[in-house]
């Protein structure tokens, strides 16, 4: 839904418009909350981590060797644990959703 005249939206993330990217109204200038801020502040510390460690390392897993840059594999792995992390997030609404449906 956007607001006539100022161009900003309202609706998108939390209710009054105030997620993490919101616009403040009128000013056109974008709010960030501190789980946006832990996010890229993470995200720039793993970049640090990996153009640091380039070198090649060997994973030994079951019956698999695979020779990969220590790089690639951080990437990999940290891909994996956040979907993991979101799959959890997604799991919790879901039961807490539920949970306030039978409390009607």
């Amino acid at each position: 839904m956007a607001d006539q005249g100022t161009g900003t939206t309202r609706g998108a993330g939390t209710a009054g418009g105030r997620g993490a990217g919101s616009l403040h109204r009128g000013t056109g200038r974008v709010r960030l909350n501190s789980n946006v801020v832990g996010g890229l502040i993470g995200c720039a510390l793993l970049v640090v981590f990996m153009a640091q460690n380039t070198e090649n390392v060997t994973v030994h897993f079951l019956f698999w060797n695979l020779t990969w840059p220590l790089w690639l594999f951080t990437l990999v792995m940290a891909v994996l644990g956040a979907l993991v992390w979101m799959g959890f997030g997604v799991r919790r609404r879901h039961r807490r959703r539920r949970a306030r449906r039978e409390a009607r």
